[in-house]
């Protein structure tokens, strides 16, 4: 036998292997159906009274591949508000007595006759644009099926939502500081009572008939996953703890918390990890157990999945990772916590607890659980009132405060997002808003202060000027002589001028024209700590006449050189050369005022 390989024949395959392409998927007859949404969701599609007959399934058609694999509903919620809005409209239909038998028959009025029957109704234009919006995207979807033929006046009108104008939309804002100081506290304070209630162990019941009672329902919990209500074990425990006089208030909550984290439990992990991270809280509900990835460093990634990022729904963040105050260490532990929770329900979500009478997997309807978290803490908003959270507003908040701390610098700021969305985003918000303000009032403000300010200058300056003329005629006013100006050669009453006769307020080898409180806004000023006496005798004179004029003629005259006395000048100097200048006035106080040309 030859161990040489044969030489290979060519494969070919004949009709009669060929599989046959599947055939196309059936169309919806029924109008009760259920859709398995792409977040795990399950949606019931009731359309069975509804009329036209034809137009309830091709609704519940179009319905069924928006919500499919690859669809554009991807969330339960969002696929139940276009059910709901579909159904709205043919609702409409039959009560205006205005409905039509064939597609053909469906007209551009009917779709305007519904808009004007919202507003009638009472919905603003945003909310009349967003119900509009999904009528139009499901008509759009029946058309595109190709099975049903509508008319021209009706393509026409689906190119487009509204012909009203409608408004801009406000923000998502994000809370104060103040208000996420208080969310943060809260969080951490309820993680630490939930940490410890784990690490404890259970109570024993005093009375032998009573824990052997306990025992018993708990070694059922251990093996069976939940004991309800309605069990033996737990009614001849509940009797028996109501014989003792013992409370039995939310008892079965109770027993079932020594187990597994629960409802009431979520709440503040959820609020702390969306604070800590900046994740959307769509996207917290729906973590895994497999979420941490990667860890180096004392970090590790947080995968998530984001729905509504169509082509790029796999996204991985990275956080701290360490003790239970970081999100990566909170993260293992809940994963650890609902190990026990895991063998009797299997599921790879995060947050699976205990409520409402048995295990759940995921997060859904928490609003309540919110709303009695805040009350139970007594968190209050920025007006003194119950505060009224809403978890969306959390990853705007943490983008604000991490805006304040980076200080608005952009490239920092922009994590996980371009600068320009970033910028308009989250840090285009109303809560941002004073400080951008402040910023823009103190640029031109500085910018004024600048462009209209003497030069000051400091001990330490004028020595650098004395060692350095070279440097100081650089700095110094144009044509000036620095050396000059520092020996009092040029001095005036409260400066030493620089320019004399080419003052910016006059013209040009004529004298300066400005009282002579003008040198405190002139660019031609220098002022050092030889000229702080003067100044302050000018100043106890601004104050004394404050006491004889009238508010608004005192203003008129003297407000702004008072602002630049006691906001800009003795702020420059430290606390000693002013102290010093106000002692030497007291033993020498300044000499009359007389003006350069009086001694030319």
């Amino acid at each position: 036998m030859s161990l040489r390989p044969r030489k290979g024949q060519p494969v070919a395959f004949g009709r009669e292997l060929a599989v046959q392409p599947q055939e196309p998927i059936k169309a919806i007859s029924g109008l009760r159906f259920n859709i398995q949404t792409q977040d795990g969701g399950e949606v019931l599609v009731d359309y069975a009274r509804l009329t036209p007959r034809w137009l309830a399934l091709a609704f519940a058609r179009a319905l069924r591949r928006l919500a499919g694999l690859g669809g554009r509903l991807s969330v339960r919620s969002t696929v139940a508000a276009y059910a709901r809005t579909l159904s709205l409209f043919l609702t409409y239909m039959a009560e205006t007595g205005d409905v039509p038998d064939a597609p053909g028959l469906l007209q551009a009025r009917h779709i305007d006759g519904f808009e004007a029957w919202l507003a009638a109704n009472g919905k603003s234009p945003i909310h009349l644009m967003t119900i509009l919006t999904k009528v139009i995207v499901a008509l759009r979807e029946i058309a595109a099926e190709g099975t049903t033929t509508f008319s021209d006046t009706l393509h026409d009108r689906l190119a487009y939502t509204t012909l009203r104008s409608i408004p801009s939309s406000h923000p998502r804002d994000a809370y104060s500081p103040y208000i996420a100081r208080q969310l943060r506290d809260a969080a951490r304070a309820d993680i630490g009572r939930i940490f410890r209630r784990f690490r404890k162990p259970r109570p024993v019941a005093a009375d032998s008939d009573l824990k052997i009672l306990e025992d018993s329902a708990h070694a059922h919990i251990d093996a069976r996953g939940v004991l309800f209500h309605t069990d033996r074990k737990y009614k001849a425990l509940l009797h028996a703890r109501r014989v003792r006089g013992l409370s039995s208030g939310n008892f079965c909550h109770q027993l079932h918390e020594w187990h597994y984290l629960t409802s009431h439990h979520v709440i503040p992990l959820l609020v702390f990890l969306a604070l800590e991270t900046g994740l959307e809280i769509e996207c917290c509900k729906t973590l895994t157990v497999e979420c941490l990835q990667n860890p180096a460093n004392g970090t590790v990634e947080i995968a998530y999945v984001k729905r509504r990022a169509h082509g790029a729904e796999h996204k991985t963040l990275r956080v701290r990772d360490g003790s239970s105050r970081t999100p990566g260490g909170l993260i293992r532990w809940v994963i650890a916590m609902t190990a026990a929770a895991r063998k009797h329900r299997p599921s790879d979500r995060l947050w699976l607890h205990y409520g409402f009478g048995g295990l759940k997997s995921g997060l859904k309807d928490t609003q309540y659980l919110v709303d009695a978290w805040t009350k139970e803490h007594n968190i209050l908003d920025d007006g003194g009132h119950p505060l009224h959270l809403e978890l969306s507003r959390l990853r705007k908040t943490h983008k604000a405060l991490w805006y304040l701390k980076t200080e608005g610098h952009m490239t920092r700021f922009a994590v996980g997002h371009t600068r320009e969305v970033a910028a308009r985003h989250y840090a285009d918000i109303p809560a941002l808003r004073p400080l951008h303000e402040t910023t823009i009032a103190d640029a031109f403000n500085e910018a004024v202060t600048s462009a209209l300010s003497p030069i000051i200058l400091t001990p330490e300056n004028e020595d650098a000027w004395r060692n350095d003329p070279v440097a100081a005629s650089a700095v110094a006013p144009a044509g000036s002589d620095p050396i000059a100006l520092l020996d009092g050669e040029q001095d005036i009453w409260l400066a030493s001028c620089g320019g004399f006769f080419s003052s910016p307020y006059g013209e040009r080898g004529s004298p300066c024209s400005l009282p002579f409180w003008g040198c405190l806004e002139c660019p031609n000023a220098v002022i050092t700590a030889r000229k702080l006496p003067a100044i302050l005798s000018f100043l106890d004179f601004l104050e004394e006449q404050r006491l004889s004029l009238s508010s608004n003629h005192w203003a008129t005259k003297f407000a702004a050189a008072h602002t630049r006395i006691t906001r800009h000048i003795l702020p420059a100097f430290s606390a000693a050369t002013v102290d010093e200048a106000r002692r030497l006035l007291a033993h020498e106080p300044v000499s009359v005022y007389l003006p350069p040309e009086v001694s030319l």
